[in-house]
């Protein structure tokens, strides 16, 4: 026993300080929500299980002892994988539902039904691994939530280049773990849990970075991003878009801050799905946004603010919009801010009138 205790920490000692330096820095941080840190405490657990788990079921095989519990390691090993990527998902994508799980779930089942039927996995007379006729179905499953884990984290980022880079990374880092298994055999399934630490620690660190220009809570660019970013390559701002959020006092009131917050969360969600490459969203106030065009035509700025109306028409919140395009460069960035607030504050009277009309007042 206590020989194997020392082999897992010599296997595995690059894993456990990566892990030990990310729970350091879960816990001195102060800028990531708590229900972020939580959830990420908790992937973190699930890796160093999965790392020993792992560790026992290669012991064994190269001893070729102990099949019927080689074969339970092996159904926690193909169910652990794509869970731990649900559970990635679940943890940096903001407002993600718990349905997300259900495919990794069923995998799970799949799985431990393989002990008995082979139908994924099974070891044959000669202590080798056999792949029944869903074998690939780990895998698979890997690479699905890889590919919906990408693409929720561009869709509701800025399109930043400081932003875009580390989802590249992440995005090398899983897809490693989805080829290197073919190409270096069961070898890669013992450093799998380091690879998944050290992409999950490198991404978060380069989240902490861009703390300084983020909103903590809703992860928008911040307002001091805004008067950074409007000094540089001004002649490139076309348009701003101005948006405020209404009834989020009457949600304070009524529901509580905490209702308030998830309301301003699900619509800069709203505006990030919405918004493309030099179209950037800022949160510079309580609930007031604002969106910087660069070079985009008045076309595209029209089409970026339907597609707002629309995304935040399937919440039960809403928003007021002003709007202002740059006709000539002697226009500031001030002037063009000013008149959108303007329209917007119109719009925002506009729809305050309107209730009181429809509540007969």
């Amino acid at each position: 026993m206590f020989d194997m205790i020392k082999s897992y920490i010599l296997q595995n000692w690059a894993l456990i300080l990566v892990l030990v330096a990310f729970s350091i820095m879960l816990a001195t941080n102060i800028f990531i929500d708590k229900k972020t840190t939580n959830r990420t405490f908790v992937l973190i657990v699930l890796v160093f299980l999965l790392s020993i788990s792992v560790f026992i079921e290669f012991y064994f095989d190269a001893q070729n002892t102990h099949k019927n519990l080689r074969l339970v390691l092996m159904a926690i090993r193909y169910s652990a994988t794509p869970f731990i990527m649900a559970f990635v998902m679940f943890t940096l994508i903001k407002r993600q539902k718990m349905v997300i799980f259900i495919p990794a779930l069923a995998n799970i089942i799949i799985n431990f039904i393989s002990i008995f039927t082979g139908i994924v996995f099974s070891i044959n007379e000669d202590n080798t691994l056999e792949r029944g006729i869903l074998g690939f179905l780990p895998f698979i499953m890997v690479g699905v939530y890889s590919i919906l884990l990408i693409y929720l984290l561009i869709e509701r980022s800025n399109k930043r280049r400081m932003e875009i880079i580390p989802i590249m990374y992440l995005c090398a880092s899983f897809a490693s773990g989805i080829v290197f298994p073919f190409i270096f055999g069961k070898a890669f399934s013992q450093i799998f849990c380091t690879t998944v630490a050290i992409a999950l620690f490198a991404y978060y660190v380069f989240q902490v970075l861009t703390l300084t220009k983020k909103d903590s809570l809703t992860g928008l660019l911040n307002r001091l991003a805004y008067y950074s970013d409007v000094q540089i390559d001004t002649r490139d701002i076309t348009s701003i878009i101005s948006l405020d959020m209404n009834g989020l006092k009457a949600t304070n009131d009524t529901y509580g801050h905490a209702a308030g917050d998830e309301a301003l969360t699900a619509l800069a969600i709203c505006f990030l799905k919405a918004a493309k490459a030099r179209q950037s969203v800022y949160r510079i106030g309580g609930d007031e946004f604002v969106i910087v065009c660069r070079k985009t035509s008045k076309e595209e700025t029209i089409a970026l603010i339907d597609r707002i109306y629309k995304f935040v028409a399937e919440t039960k919140y809403s928003c007021s919009i002003g709007y202002s395009f740059k006709t000539d460069d002697n226009k500031s960035i001030d002037d063009l801010l000013k008149e959108s607030d303007d329209m917007m504050y119109k719009n925002k009277a506009l729809h305050y009138e309107a209730l009181r009309k429809q509540n007969g007042n």
